[in-house]
């Protein structure tokens, strides 16, 4: 049985801040205007500002087609951002557990003001889900979710495996849907605006490395 994670996230808000590689391009090619706010399928002929790093044993960057994070350090998340700014937004991604531990987290962010402030929309590769807020202030992350905790589903495609990831963020209800299937809404009134982005961590030793593909920000 899956132990319920005591060791809460610890950023690495400034790790992220200090080493980023832009492309050079204009971001604002990739956004759609319209219902279709932001899209990048990450084929390499569009560089949309997502920020990459190499740094304390965890990467981001852009292969063979997908945003891959690689997350080494126990009870960290290492995430990215494209730099925008929304208010309601659905968020889709299809995101690939490529190897590493199964007792981990990965996702995507809405509403990200700062290092500090920002809502995650998480599962794991054995097979549980979370909605959790980080705020400045507060130490550890709150997860919003029912006993303040990750929850099971059979929804979510274990192991090395893809899973459709679907958050939205609309008014003060936070909604998440894995592989077209509802999860789970929460209200929270905290942030209304922010960016997107995608997260992964690992809570056993060892390389949680994920792949992102076919992200997809539209308005409700």
């Amino acid at each position: 049985m899956r132990k319920f994670f005591v060791l809460l996230f610890a950023l690495a808000g400034t790790l992220l801040l200090a080493s980023c590689s832009i492309g050079g391009s204009e971001p604002d090619m990739c956004d759609d205007g319209g219902a279709s706010l932001f899209h990048d399928d990450f084929s390499g002929e569009q560089e949309c500002g997502w920020i990459l790093y190499n740094q304390g044993g965890s990467v981001a960057e852009i292969e063979e087609g997908a945003f891959r994070i690689s997350a080494s350090q126990p009870g960290e998340i290492w995430w990215s951002n494209p730099g925008r700014s929304y208010d309601d937004v659905v968020v889709i991604t299809q995101a690939r557990q490529v190897s590493g531990p199964d007792d981990n987290a990965y996702g995507v962010i809405c509403r990200y003001q700062n290092e500090e402030n920002f809502y995650l929309f998480l599962i794991s590769g054995d097979g549980f889900y979370a909605i959790a807020k980080y705020q400045s202030g507060n130490e550890q992350v709150v997860y919003l979710t029912e006993d303040g905790r990750f929850q099971p589903s059979d929804v979510i495609n274990q192991g090395v495996a893809t899973n459709q990831i679907r958050a939205s963020c609309i008014g003060n209800e936070l909604s998440l849907a894995v592989n077209g299937l509802p999860l789970i809404t929460v209200t929270d009134p905290t942030f209304v605006t922010g960016d997107v982005g995608v997260a992964v961590s690992t809570f056993q030793p060892g390389t949680a490395v994920v792949e992102f593909d076919d992200l997809l920000v539209i308005a409700p």
